[in-house]
């Protein structure tokens, strides 16, 4: 494994900076890395695929649609947005930063806590949740998701979801390559696999918390002739758990602009 095309870092609710990781990648034996922060292109990166001591880094994001019945997560690689990408992904953290404020408000009023957390753009709820976990109310980390901000807690706020056909075009225009995320994280892998008749690619490795049956993605990759990405979906330090071998590398670096292969 070479590419590891799924990381999160401190621009939404991973831990690396940007200048952390090359180190973390030679640590991991990895030489290619996509940034794939959520609803977001890290400000830092200036190119859709650049080199960073001896390390490729791919300008990406992960961009969160709505699908009807599902809620799918698309990855977008060798990332040159179009004023209209820019416009949806101000207009989402924007909406971030409104619903973040909400749920501290609640959160606050539910527990007599206040919490220490600044606001801004690339907040998610895994700040908050951290936040909690930090202060003086009774819950950590897994606790606040649990009895506070999740889908059915007290302090949840839904956010503002962009429509599937919207995402998909604007990542489309932007972008080199359009994969869907770890499909089986969805409650209906199957069902969310059919968005693929519109995209590139599937995120086929990727470290889920248990074995999964192959064939359903297998299936989408013969029937919509998708390319395969891969990655550890790292939000923490480590990078290096899923990725690409060299071969299913070159043929995604195929569709990226300024990609060695």
């Amino acid at each position: 494994m070479i590419a590891d095309l799924h990381v999160h870092t401190t621009a939404s609710d991973g831990q690396l900076t940007i200048p952390e990781i090359p180190a973390r990648a030679r640590e991991a034996g990895v030489d290619v890395v996509a940034v794939t922060d959520h609803d977001r292109v890290h400000p830092a990166l200036d190119a859709p695929v650049a080199t960073r001591d001896g390390v490729t880094v791919v300008r990406g994001l992960e961009l969160r649609v709505d699908a009807g019945e599902h809620r799918l997560d698309l990855l977008g690689y060798g990332a040159d947005p179009t004023p209209d990408l820019t416009a949806e992904l101000d207009r989402i953290q924007r909406d971030r930063v409104r619903r973040a404020r909400q749920m501290v408000d609640l959160i606050e009023a539910e527990t007599g806590v206040s919490l220490d957390l600044s606001v801004g753009p690339g907040i998610g709820r895994p700040h908050i949740a951290r936040a909690v976990a930090e202060s003086s109310a009774p819950y950590d980390y897994a606790g606040a998701f649990g009895r506070l901000i999740g889908g059915e807690g007290p302090c949840y706020v839904p956010r503002e979801i962009t429509d599937a056909e919207t995402g998909i075009a604007l990542l489309r225009e932007s972008c080199g390559l359009v994969s869907l995320a770890h499909p089986f994280r969805y409650r209906d892998p199957e069902a969310a696999l059919k968005i693929c008749a519109e995209l590139d690619a599937v995120e086929r490795y990727y470290a889920y918390d248990q074995p999964m049956d192959p064939a359903p993605v297998e299936h989408a990759i013969e029937r919509y002739d998708l390319l395969l990405t891969g990655g550890s979906d790292a939000h923490g330090q480590r990078l290096g758990v899923a990725g690409l071998d060299s071969a299913d590398w070159e043929r995604v670096a195929s569709r990226l602009p300024g990609a060695e292969r």
